[in-house]
Formats: C-alpha cells, structure tokens, sequence
C-alpha cells in the first residue's frame, strides 16, 4: 500500500486522506493555498537526508537537513537493555537507517505527541518491525494506522531506567522521556515542545499552540510542572535543539510560577 507525505508538518497518511487533520487543528497550521502532499520519493530526490550526531554519550539527535516539515529533532538514546527513538524525523533514508542500526538495537519507537508522528510506521518497518508507543490519549490522530502501534497511558518503562510519563498540556497524551543514566548519571528529560526551552536556555515555556500562539491555563501549566517534578532528572532536551544543560528542575519551577502568574493577571498592573 502506498502512503503520502503532508508537506506542512510531514507526518505520514494513507493514501486515501483528502486533508492533514493534524495541520488543519488549531494548534498547526495550514498553508494559505491548501494542502500539499508529497511522497518518500519526492523527499529524499529533493535532497533531503536525515542526519545523525553525538550529542553526549549514548544520546544521539537525528534531524532532516535541508528542513523537511517542521524540522524537529528527534532523539536517539541508547542504553545496555536496547535503545529508543523518541519523536520521528520527516523522513527516512538507508544512509540514516544504517547509523540507526550500528548503534544498537532499537526495542521501541515512541512520538511525544502527534505533530512528531512522522514517518514513525516507515521507520518502524526500516528497523524489522520495532513497536511504535503511541498514548492512547492521541491515537484518533494516527493517520497511518498499523499493527506495530502500541497505544499506552499514565507511565510505561520502555527499558531500564528509561521511561515514558504521559503529561498533557499540548495534547492531552503529550509525554516526556526520562533517561536516568542523561547528563553523567545526572538524568535529562526530553520534553518536546510539552516543555520547550526559550532561546537563553535558562527559562522554558508551555502553550497549546506555539505557530499559532495559544497559551495554557495556569491551571494546566501547574499539573504539567508537578508531574515531570516527580522525576529525578538535571539536563531539559526540547524538540529544536535548545538544552537546558544543568538545574533544569528548577528552571522549570521557576518559569512555570513566573507563567502562571502573567496568565492568572498577577502583572496586569505592568501592562
């Protein structure tokens, strides 16, 4: 069966979709000229490839140069029991595949939430069938439904210290990673854009909609912040390649209290 591309957000789709629900959401974006589609094989003669680099030791980033897509970074860790790709490239390339391979044995695929769906089957299938952790919470956004997808909630243990938290915020399955062994034993979460980290890496943020520039409630923002605080972790990686490299705890305290208050009105009177 043959599947398509959408150019906006590349996330993959069966061939019968007319439109990319997920780019047609409030929190996406479509183009002012509608929708396009492109394929794998368009793509990859476009010269786009996906590259893999070292980020620290075991962690590896994996993004599609020239930007496909949104152009997110999507994270290779490695540990001793298997590794896992979290969030998925927009595309897939046996140069790519081949240097996934080399580093081990993937045991699972797991997208933080639907906008890094992309070609999360195709890759699945590169790598021999590996099993696609999808929360159940955001399973009506699959638009390529397959066997290898897993739907899960709350807290799954992917592999020894390894673990996926569901938290919401941006979707209500929206999840982090937490790598005990991150940052020299340290431990680092990989947030996406649930936590995304602003440009001076040393304040994050939280919104519905980032293109689009639809905050959270206060509300939300809090029970976001106290459920990642319940992991032990030092090192915040987002999904654009912005790292908060040390006291990420209590950078994310403190932004989410500093949030909260402008949202709630606390600093009207600045206005």
């Amino acid at each position: 069966m043959t599947w398509k591309i959408c150019s906006t957000c590349a996330v993959e789709h069966e061939e019968a979709a007319r439109v990319c629900r997920i780019c047609a959401d409030e929190r996406q974006w479509m183009p002012a000229d509608g929708q396009h589609w492109s394929t794998l094989g368009d793509v990859v003669a476009a010269g786009h490839r996906v590259r893999v680099g070292e980020l620290e030791p075991d962690l590896f980033g994996l993004t599609v140069e020239p930007k496909f897509g949104i152009g997110q970074r999507a994270h290779l860790i490695r540990t001793p029991a298997g590794n896992l790709l979290w969030d998925l490239p927009g595309s897939v390339d046996d140069a790519a595949v081949a240097r996934v391979r080399e580093l081990g044995e993937v045991v699972a695929i797991a997208p933080s939430h639907p906008h890094h769906f992309g070609q999360q089957i195709e890759w699945s299938r590169a790598l021999g069938g590996v099993p696609v952790l999808v929360a159940e919470a955001d399973t009506e956004w699959i638009a390529r439904p397959d066997p290898v997808i897993r739907p899960w909630s709350g807290r799954l243990e992917v592999a020894p210290g390894l673990t996926l938290r569901q938290v919401g915020g941006h979707f209500p399955g929206s999840a982090v990673a937490h790598w005990a062994a991150g940052a020299g034993g340290r431990g680092a979460l990989f947030s996406a854009d649930t936590i995304q980290a602003n440009p001076d890496h040393t304040s994050v943020t939280f919104m519905r909609s980032y293109p689009n520039r639809i905050p959270l409630s206060a509300g939300v923002v809090e029970r976001v912040t106290r459920t990642v605080l319940e992991l032990d972790f030092d090192r915040l990686y987002d999904n654009f390649a912005n790292v908060v490299d040390a006291d990420a705890r209590a950078v994310i305290r403190r932004s989410a209290d500093r949030y909260i208050g402008w949202v709630r009105g606390d600093f009207d009177h600045l206005t």
